[in-house]
């Protein structure tokens, strides 16, 4: 089963390298860019079958090391 996990920060926090690509792509001509988040995308292939435990396994990973829960927010895509 694939995981697609999809790590962003959470509202209120502040994001240096999403404002750092926010004035490049300014200064590079793309007019009309309002705000930039940077996150991160991980994508994990795992053996298990089921959908409901394959979702609590990712839940874990991601409370325990992929995300940083203080700050970040994660969701989860599954698919077979």
């Amino acid at each position: 089963m694939k995981a697609r996990i999809h790590v962003t920060l959470k509202n209120g926090v502040l994001d240096p390298q999403g404002k750092a690509i926010e004035h490049t792509l300014g200064s590079l001509g793309f007019d009309g860019v309002n705000e930039a988040r940077q996150g991160k995308f991980i994508e994990l292939d795992i053996a298990e079958t089921d959908e409901a435990k394959a979702r609590e396994t990712v839940t874990a990973m991601c409370e325990k090391l992929l995300a940083n829960t203080v700050i970040e927010n994660y969701s989860i895509d599954l698919e077979q």
